[in-house]
């Protein structure tokens, strides 16, 4: 298993379709993700630290876990079949749940819970992006969010279809 940090969510064009893109740890492979607008929107928010006035839904699993007396230890993405990804949810006591990738990591950014993918995944589904040799943090983040776009401007979901 590699852990993998949340880059973001972007919306892919001419189709206004969400995905939320993770960057390998240590590595220069990006794993893109087409989810759904409610589980962008939610994933963009915990990124942002917004709190909303009421729980949604990924902020009331996240305070039951709790309450529960319980934490989430890892999120792993775990499964790739026809293009469908497959997440598990690794608990404490470790239990594991089945989950969809995108509520995962709404959950994992929620409770500080670090994400991982198996190798095999990243091998299959990673596009490999070399990492800039700029030192300036904010340039790095920058180039890294037009090499992103320029990614975008390139790829349909056809491009992971291996069937």
């Amino acid at each position: 298993m590699r852990e993998v940090d949340v880059v973001g969510v972007r919306v892919e064009m001419p189709s206004s379709q969400p995905i939320v893109l993770l960057r390998e740890v240590g590595g220069e492979r990006y794993l893109p993700i087409w989810i759904g607008a409610a589980e962008a929107s939610a994933i963009a928010f915990a990124q942002q630290g917004m709190e909303p006035p009421r729980p949604l839904t990924h902020d009331l699993f996240a305070e039951t876990i709790r309450v529960l007396g319980h934490t989430l230890s890892q999120v792993r993405i775990v499964n790739l079949t026809d293009g469908v990804f497959e997440a598990i949810l690794v608990f404490d006591d470790k239990t594991e749940i089945s989950a969809r990738p995108s509520d995962s990591i709404a959950l994992a950014l929620r409770t500080g819970t670090p994400v991982f993918c198996t190798e095999e995944i990243l091998a299959e589904a990673g596009i490999p992006v070399p990492d800039s040799e700029n030192e300036d943090e904010e340039v790095v983040e920058e180039e890294e969010v037009e090499r992103f776009r320029e990614f975008l401007d390139h790829v349909t979901p056809e491009d992971f279809d291996k069937s």
